[in-house]
């Protein structure tokens, strides 16, 4: 339903053993490392900014570079392993909300919210993953944020295309409209973050107005109406798939 991206994203599960036991707690050792550099560089993002140092990350993880670039090859690999580590808590917020069985509005506010509250809270995170600064710096070997907007996009895709069958629309309007969507909060996200002229409810709100405004116009159009504010029966039957899940599994190795 949903291609899953080849990059590797990091991992708090056990990654799949090789048999070899002395290998695998030096892997596990490993995983939890960088997760630990992770953490110290998300630290020095909020301290420092997006021109953060690989110095910076050292320090806060309270040793030297070269034992930091043990575990990273250089700036742009941390840069990769932020932007896997933010994949995974927006996604852990995000896929509760899109399979709420709310009504069509209160699930939209949610899941909108959902990512407002991401960027609000890691700032210098999403704009270090949207407009990157590597100053010379060799570029990461992958573009999260587009990898995570297909992700998103496609499964919105398959979700939005199982409603319209349901009420009997053609599907093909599903990708061109999720993909429109994905891009609109992007892009509302990245204004709010540089201009913050008003406070995080009254966006989430605009936002969850605007996307309202286009599904119920198209859908009356049709001669469909959807009561805003009442749950649909299908909400128990069309489900969004949990794709971080799915790349966690692969990224271990798991069946």
């Amino acid at each position: 339903m949903t291609p899953m991206p080849d990059r590797v994203k990091s991992s708090s599960k056990q990654p799949a053993s090789t048999g070899d036991a002395r290998r695998d707690r030096w892997k596990q050792h490993r995983i939890a490392r960088r997760a630990e550099f992770v953490e110290a560089a998300l630290r020095a993002l909020d301290k420092h900014g997006t021109d953060f140092g690989m110095e910076d990350v050292a320090a806060e993880a309270g040793v030297t570079k070269p034992v930091l670039y043990r575990h990273f090859t250089d700036k742009a690999d941390l840069h990769l392993a932020l932007g896997q580590h933010g994949t995974k808590i927006l996604f852990n917020r995000l896929m509760p909300a899109l399979n709420d069985e709310l009504a069509p509005v209160p699930r939209i506010r949610s899941v909108i919210n959902a990512f407002f509250t991401t960027i609000d809270e890691y700032p210098n995170l999403y704009r270090l993953l949207v407009h990157p600064s590597h100053s010379g710096d060799r570029l990461p070997d992958s573009d999260i944020v587009h990898e995570d907007k297909e992700m998103i996009a496609t499964s919105v895709t398959a979700v939005l295309g199982d409603y319209m069958r349901a009420f009997g629309l053609d599907s093909g309007a599903a990708e061109p409209w999720a993909h429109g969507v994905v891009g609109l909060v992007q892009n509302i996200g990245t204004w709010w973050l540089d201009r913050r002229s008003m406070g995080r409810d009254s966006i989430v709100e605009y936002t969850t107005e605007i996307i309202w405004g286009a599904i119920d116009g198209i859908m009356q159009q049709k001669g469909v109406v959807i009561e805003p504010n009442k749950p649909l029966e299908i909400n128990k039957v069309v489900r969004m798939r949990n794709v971080w899940s799915e790349a966690e599994r692969k990224a271990t190795g798991g069946a």
